[in-house]
């Protein structure tokens, strides 16, 4: 794999420190690089995962990730992209969220066979005297340049603490440690940490000058109403924590997205080759199965294969499938899901008596139906169903040889059903 060309042709690269000094490495050498996330609550979101998928792709190249998990900068708050400063946490209350980050991070990254760590900035910062860490690296820091930092000077009118000026010095802090302690020579993160990565590499420059280190940022990814990705039409974030947000209704997110945005989305959160995604996408008299793919392959990532194929047959169930024959050609695994008979597992049953097979009777028993009267409207209406077949007879029985199968799907309307089995 060109990891390079793979970030750059499925959209990760945003800004770079060093556009031919990234390229070279990424390409001839094995290196380790860091992304940080700051514990200030205790689940991840949709919009944590764009670095996610970053650091995904280059471990999959063979670099090594590093996962820095907050502690210590969580209980000051970056203030960049923030209009006013994040409410101060107790320091339990961020270990907690630590160790529930660190679990969800390792969905993504591979961290068994020692291809990666995790790492918490509190383990450095714990037991630093102020004194010692303001003659060694505060006089590395210039005053102006740090002012001029868009994460600085964005706040300055709304007012900055100077608890939250300090944060860029921490964060640069940690890729010293990192680069000295674990040979860490690359910082990834989103388009509003620049301030902050750049702070690092300078600092690194001064303090190491003999070490050559590297900083990208990832374009910051915005819905079509210019909000921040990974919200829902209400406003809510999207969450990685069930608890939270159901597997279900996070697969619905991705199914749902805007037709526009499906090729990034495609691009930035599965793993399908770039030339399949483009023909996927550019399809677009079956792009509602390329939606589907999209659910299904970012709902697996998050949440594992068995959870999302459950999420994937039961959106079939309730609102049908975009390509029940699997007839679209795609590399995901989504192909080898039985959706005629798994789809069925998931719709309810309703043992019926042996001469119990009046289609308006059974309508009204399997509560398909409030009553007969509601069961006989619906037939004349055209809109009662025997395995896709519409009803025309008030009169009509089911044929018991239909059960031959051993099931017979009854519907009210198109979304509405019952599997009928006989005892």
């Amino acid at each position: 794999m060109n990891i390079y060309q793979e970030l750059k042709d499925r959209g990760f690269m945003y800004q770079e420190t060093d556009t031919a000094g990234i390229e070279h490495v990424l390409l001839h050498e094995k290196i380790r690089f860091y992304v940080g996330f700051d514990p200030t609550g205790d689940s991840l979101h949709v919009g944590h995962l764009l670095p996610i998928m970053g650091m995904r792709l280059l471990q999959q190249a063979g670099h090594f990730p590093i996962a820095l998990v907050g502690g210590a900068t969580a209980q000051i708050g970056d203030p960049s992209g923030k209009i006013t400063a994040r409410p101060i946490m107790t320091k339990d209350i961020v270990a907690a969220n630590a160790d529930a980050l660190r679990r969800q991070l390792g969905r993504f990254i591979n961290v068994e066979d020692g291809n990666a760590t995790f790492v918490d900035n509190n383990d450095w910062f714990k037991d630093i005297k102020y004194i010692d860490f303001l003659r060694e690296i505060g006089t590395r820091f210039n005053l102006n340049q740090m002012l001029a930092k868009e994460s600085v000077r964005s706040r300055l009118e709304s007012g900055l603490t100077f608890l939250e000026f300090n944060y860029q010095v921490l964060q640069a802090y940690d890729f010293y440690i990192l680069n000295r302690d674990y040979d860490c020579r690359m910082q990834f993160g989103g388009q509003d940490q620049w301030g902050n990565i750049t702070a690092g590499t300078e600092l690194m420059r001064k303090l190491r000058p003999e070490v050559e280190v590297y900083g990208m940022t990832f374009p910051l990814l915005l819905d079509t109403n210019g909000q921040k990705f990974g919200k829902t039409a209400g406003g809510n974030n999207v969450w990685l924590d069930v608890n939270r947000t159901p597997v279900f209704d996070y697969y619905q997110f991705w199914r749902n997205c805007d037709d526009s945005e499906l090729s990034r989305l495609m691009n930035f959160f599965t793993t399908l080759p770039v030339e399949e995604i483009r023909r996927l996408a550019g399809d677009t008299a079956r792009i509602n199965r390329a939606k589907e793919i999209l659910a299904y392959e970012a709902t697996k990532l998050a949440h594992g294969a068995g959870e999302a194929r459950g999420a994937y047959l039961t959106a079939g169930a309730k609102f049908g499938f975009a390509d029940p024959d699997g007839t679209v050609a795609t590399s995901s695994d989504i192909t080898a899901i039985d959706t005629r008979s798994a789809a069925l597992e998931a719709i309810p049953e309703y043992v019926a008596a042996s001469g119990e097979l009046k289609a308006v009777d059974l309508l009204a028993a399997s509560g398909l139906c409030k009553s007969k009267g509601e069961a006989r409207r619906l037939v004349l209406g055209g809109g009662a169903y025997v395995n896709d077949e519409r009803i025309a007879d008030v009169e009509y029985a089911i044929p018991p040889e239909l059960f031959a199968v051993g099931e017979v799907l009854l519907k009210a309307g198109k979304k509405n059903m019952k599997r009928i089995t006989l005892k």
